[in-house]
């Protein structure tokens, strides 16, 4: 079983990534850490909470981190996640969970000192900036990091090249990715150009509320603002899921295909937040990303459908195979 960090802006396809990640065998999430991002760090903490709750794990620690990016204004997306970050589904705050005084830089310098712990980064990449300000052989012990953000050759989706969690705070990934290249490491770059090919359609959505009425329901409340947002500024029947497809990922590295290459993040200007891949490898320089690039749908989809339901995969497989291959 593998040790893993949560790194994460709640939310909602953050909170579905949780949801599979906690119902996962191959992981033990040790730890959720905060960072600004979809919604405010205060707010995202509380969704996390909301969240554990819901699937009865309220066992985990939440931390709280960076309430900004490193350099640039902080602009939330709660245009996209709703007025609460969940939705708008309001779901009741839970009571006696207070902000721990350990923060998530704190929490996360501790526990990659203890070996054997990876992280799963769902937000913006300024906790993990901070961490390598902090304690940069704290961060270089993260034994696999796979990171939801990016794209290579899809287009954008807060500028016509950028994806939210780069561009909202461009300068902290440009160090993340910077220091993985100085240190012959990499980052699984989970982008835009795999996670806009699983879309949760409303044909899922009610099967998933027929064989699960409690989950089911419980994630309709949840999307329901997010269709709307998708239909409104993508004409797409349904919507995204980025985040689940990074916790996949990391269970089953067969799900996603791609290459390795040098990259680097546009800091500034017309194009901030943009991932530079050379492909072609102009630069001459050694790889510090692995960039996917193609996703098994059907492997995506009869992982997250079967554990967030907690159904078998064999009986349900005909049922859900249909629309896994969407």
């Amino acid at each position: 079983m593998e040790r893993v960090i949560i790194d994460c802006d709640p939310g909602i396809d953050d909170s579905l990534a949780i949801m599979l990640a906690l119902k996962s065998p191959e992981i033990e999430v040790i730890g959720i850490t905060i960072v600004a991002g979809n919604s405010p760090v205060e707010l995202g903490f509380m969704n996390a909470k909301r969240i554990l709750k819901f699937l009865g794990r309220l066992d985990i620690p939440v931390y709280a981190g960076a309430d900004k990016p490193r350099i640039r204004d902080y602009v939330n997306a709660l245009d996209t996640h709703g007025e609460d970050g969940l939705g708008e589904s309001f779901l009741p705050e839970v009571e006696g969970q207070n902000v721990p005084e350990k923060s998530a830089v704190e929490f996360m310098k501790e526990t990659l000192r203890e070996g054997d712990v990876s992280v799963i980064a769902l937000g913006p990449l300024t906790n993990l900036a901070r961490l390598i300000d902090e304690d940069t052989d704290a961060f270089l012990l993260i034994k696999r990091l796979v990171s939801m953000g990016g794209n290579f050759k899809s287009h954008g989706n807060c500028s016509p090249v950028a994806e939210y969690n780069y561009w909202e705070d461009p300068d902290s990934a440009r160090l993340v990715f910077n220091t993985l290249y100085e240190h012959h490491r990499k980052i699984e770059m989970v982008g835009l150009d795999v996670t806009r090919k699983i879309v949760l359609t409303p044909e899922i959505l009610d099967e998933m509320k027929m064989v699960n009425p409690q989950v089911g329901d419980f994630v309709e409340k949840i999307t329901g603002f997010y269709f709307k947002f998708h239909w409104e500024w993508e004409h797409i029947r349904g919507c995204v899921i980025n985040d689940p497809l990074a916790v996949a990922q990391f269970i089953n590295p067969e799900i996603l295909k791609g290459f390795e290459a040098y990259t680097d993040v546009e800091t500034s200007g017309i194009s901030m937040g943009q991932t530079v891949v050379d492909s072609c490898g102009f630069y001459r320089k050694e790889s510090n990303a692995i960039v996917f690039t193609e996703v098994d749908k059907s492997a995506f989809w009869s992982m997250f459908i079967t554990r967030v339901l907690n159904i078998e995969t064999s009986k349900y497989a005909e049922r859900f195979g249909q629309y896994c291959k969407l």
